[in-house]
């Protein structure tokens, strides 16, 4: 109970020291700011619109570069400015107005094409509806009035922006660090799972690949906010510290996939033997709650925890690699004795990273990894398209984005109509739930729809509640804003919680104006119902999207990005210096593209059962790409951080083979022809080259142990693992590109 009162607490105190908070705070004051100071000096009825424009203009100022935020907020400003105009000018006339929102959401929908935050400017634009219809002016000059102060507001949260950043200028990046050290905390201990927990392997694969899509997505965002701003100001103490604690989260992700072991082949060695893993097991899942303490570090500051219990479980793993071959014996324990000995090479590189991290947290000056130049790290960021064509490539009813376009625009004519016909109060209400809740994907949908309705009958049930103890107009303001902050701040995070502080303050807000508060309550439940069933229907009746449809691209994609980074791999073998970059840049673009796959997995499974059309074998896809991707980091991650011998013919001949055999795979997928046979002959040949070496070294280590040489040196024992590792990834590599191959004949033949 003490416990877990003390986590409750502590989550709690970190919401509260975090951005989100923050923002929640900054926004709350750039709306209340301008009505108070306009209320003294008897302006008060330019407020509102001044207000709404704040309001309107806020949801794109989200975590990035400075430079992408201003612009976001300035296109917003224009966007709702246009948006708020034309639908003024036609609601006089019923059926203009009809066709003039046809258009308008259909239009402002298709700007979601362009990335996360173009799909925030594109809900300003939508919002920019659903306000305009809740305001009445009908003369023309009032409504030039009208939209002239929501561009005020808008240029005033921009400035109230500017400056919250000005006084605060890293939060969002240490709340994206911090996520991030959480998220890999999580990721080491779900692996930690999988090493032990053969019954529940599949439950455990599937959280981590959740996991490994939202790394995916902070680590984009952090480099965006990082690289950027170190072009923007230049190298500083502060920016080098973060951007050493995301190099080395980097590091740590890699090692982690690196280190995404042939199960079956563990389970095989040590069928009898599992106990000498536990510790193991344990080493991972010390690390991963260590990356969670220092994540809270970052929000809330304090003491390092201390470093005794990764140490003392380190040297456990020694002692376990002994009692292993102790109890096994040699030469059969060999295997088993490589195998744990990688992953305790691994686990230290681990360790090594987190002291990395404890160091910069110390603020120890360390520029060893932070000497990036800036015109090499710009490589690493992925920019954005903006031409025209984007837009043009999506005019077609393959593109889910404009069938999601379609969707929302009729479903918002739908819902205003029905509001209309019905005399609903508030109509528009509606159209607000249809805008908020309806996703291009079903399952998100539906589960925004649920959450939305839950947390409004959450708030309007606590707000009954209050207003039968209070008719307190300053208890009814007081609560309208903090309520307002409380919703800013949760809406990411708790879209149900969110949900129902929003209700709490629209209902004080009324309350405030109107004195029968239980009406308006009444009517935010009824049409946000109204607006949540519509949302559900039409996602599903309406130029639906399935997920399984848009997979193609997204598998070749990911083969494609496979297939470069084994390569990539292949030059960093034989030139570490000259191919580090490049290398680099291969393995975020694989990791992308992987986290992409994920997502789409993911968004499948949240589809009804009638139309997750062959999941087993979309599963199957995802995880066989997932495992060569984690194959490869295995060789790359090897050969940066071990001296290794020179690259073998053979190493080529199987890596290109295994090339050849990935691309033709996404040719298949294209129905592209095959670019490149592979001779299996000649691999099957320099495999068993391979193998015949690794033996031989296996041979000259007996001897030398019949000779009374019990203590391997170093440089025997590195080109035994060398040899061991190179070995069996390529095999297990050839073995994975053979079976996706087969996986995608039949994909191939189910899907067309």
């Amino acid at each position: 109970m003490q416990n877990k009162l003390k986590t409750h607490l502590i989550t709690t105190e970190l919401f509260l020291k975090g951005s989100s908070f923050y923002r929640g705070i900054v926004l709350t004051v750039a709306i209340v700011l301008p009505l108070a100071i306009l209320n003294i000096t008897n302006l008060f009825e330019f407020a509102p619109a001044i207000a709404l424009g704040t309001f309107l203009n806020a949801p794109s100022d989200v975590p990035g570069s400075l430079r992408r935020k201003i612009n976001g907020i300035l296109i917003s400003i224009l966007l709702t400015l246009l948006v708020s105009f034309i639908v003024f000018v036609t609601k006089p006339y019923f059926i203009l107005l009809l066709i003039a929102i046809a258009i308008i959401s259909f239009l402002v929908s298709l700007i979601s094409v362009y990335g996360f935050r173009a799909s925030l400017i594109s809900f300003s634009g939508l919002l920019a509806i659903v306000l305009t219809l809740a305001v009445e002016k009908t003369d023309i000059k009032a409504i030039v009035l009208h939209v002239g102060l929501l561009g005020v507001g808008g240029l005033w949260y921009l400035i109230v922006s500017l400056l919250s950043n000005w006084l605060f200028p890293k939060k969002d990046d240490d709340q994206l660090l911090s996520d991030t050290l959480q998220l890999t905390g999580e990721f080491l201990k779900i692996r930690a799972k999988l090493l032990t927990k053969q019954n529940k392997r599949e439950k455990n694969a599937k959280k981590a690949l959740i996991l490994q899509t939202q790394i995916s997505e902070k680590h984009e965002t952090l480099r965006e906010s990082l690289l950027e701003g170190r072009k923007r100001s230049g190298r500083s103490f502060s920016n080098e510290r973060r951007l050493l604690i995301f190099i080395s989260l980097v590091d740590i992700f890699e090692l982690a996939l690196a280190n995404s072991l042939d199960y079956s082949k563990i389970d095989s060695i040590f069928g009898l033997h599992k106990s000498h893993l536990i510790v193991f097991k344990k080493m991972n899942k010390v690390l991963g709650n260590h990356l969670i303490a220092l994540s809270e570090l970052l929000i809330k500051k304090g003491k390092l925890p201390n470093l005794e219990q990764l140490n003392k479980t380190f040297e456990k793993t020694e002692t376990a690699i002994q009692d292993y071959v102790d109890v096994v014996t040699l030469p059969e324990a060999r295997d088993g004795a490589i195998a744990l000995r990688n992953l305790q090479d691994y686990q230290k590189q681990l360790l090594q990273e987190v002291k990395a991290i404890r160091r910069v947290l110390k603020k120890v000056k360390d520029n060893t990894k932070a000497s990036l130049k800036i015109k090499t790290s710009q490589q690493f960021l992925t920019s954005q398209d903006y031409r025209f064509n984007i837009l043009l490539q999506h005019f077609s009813l393959k593109s889910p984005m404009l069938r999601h376009a379609l969707r929302l625009s009729i479903a918002i004519v739908f819902g205003f109509l029905l509001g209309s016909l019905l005399d609903l109060k508030n109509a528009y209400w509606i159209v607000l739930t249809i805008i908020v809740i309806m996703r291009p994907n079903y399952g998100l949908t539906k589960e925004r729809s649920k959450n939305r309705i839950i947390g409004t009958l959450i708030g309007a049930v606590i707000a009954i509640i209050i207003i039968l103890i209070t008719k307190n107009t300053t208890v009814y303001m007081i609560l309208a804003v903090v309520s307002l902050t409380f919703a800013f701040s949760l809406i990411q995070q708790s879209y149900k919680a969110g949900a129902a502080f929003i209700t709490l303050n629209i209902v004080f807000v009324y309350s405030l104006i109107d004195p029968n508060a239980f009406s308006v309550i009444q009517y935010r439940v009824i049409d946000t119902i109204i607006g949540a069933t519509i949302a559900i229907v039409a996602n599903y009746l309406v130029f639906p999207s399935w997920e399984y449809k848009n997979l193609d691209a997204v598998i070749v994609g990911v083969i494609t990005s496979n297939g470069k980074y084994l390569q990539a791999t292949k030059a960093l073998y034989h030139n570490k210096e000259e191919n580090n970059l490049n290398y680099k840049i291969s393995r975020k673009e694989a990791f992308l593209a992987m986290s992409n796959l994920n997502a789409a997995f993911q968004r499948v499974t949240q589809d009804p059962k009638s139309k997750q059309k062959e999941s087993a074998l979309i599963y199957d896809m995802v995880t066989l790409n997932h495992t060569i991707l984690s194959a490869i980091a295995s060789i790359g991650s090897y050969i940066l951080n071990h001296k290794t011998t020179s690259a073998s013919k053979e190493f080529d001949t199987i890596t290109e083979s295994i090339f050849n055999t990935l691309n033709n795979t996404a040719s298949k997928l294209e129905n592209n022809k095959i670019t490149k046979l592979t001779t299996e002959k000649e691999t099957a040949q320099a495999h068993k080259r391979l193998q015949q070496h690794y033996e031989n070294l296996s041979q000259k280590r007996d001897m030398a142990i019949e000779a009374g040489q019990t203590q391997i040196d170093n440089k025997a024992l590195l080109n035994l693992q060398e040899a061991h590792l190179i070995s069996n990834q390529l095999l297990w590599l050839k073995t994975l590109s053979t079976n996706l191959t087969n996986a995608a004949k039949k994909y191939k033949s189910v899907f067309n």
